[in-house]
């Protein structure tokens, strides 16, 4: 066999370096897309479900309020009854 310039052998072990890794990283950045993605979709998810959480707190809220206004309103109408017979 003969002899073979240092200039190929440099070349050849660059594109062979190559060769191997890009299918890598061309690998690991579609899983990280999928990954980022994936990411997204819980957050999207999260973030509904905490409105939806949100929506229930503040009607429970609403309708505590309610109950206390309705109390507070009987308690007025039994105090006023309670000074008019004074």
């Amino acid at each position: 066999m003969g002899v073979v310039n240092p200039v190929y052998i440099s070349l050849f072990t660059l594109l062979g370096t190559l060769v191997i890794v890009t299918p890598g990283v061309l690998l690991n950045n579609s899983r990280l897309s999928d990954l980022k993605s994936l990411i997204e979709s819980n957050h999207a998810n999260i973030r509904s479900s905490l409105q939806d959480l949100r929506q229930t707190i503040d009607a429970r809220f609403a309708e505590q309020k309610a109950e206390l206004l309705r109390v507070e309103q009987v308690m007025d109408a039994r105090l006023k009854h309670i000074e008019d017979n004074r």
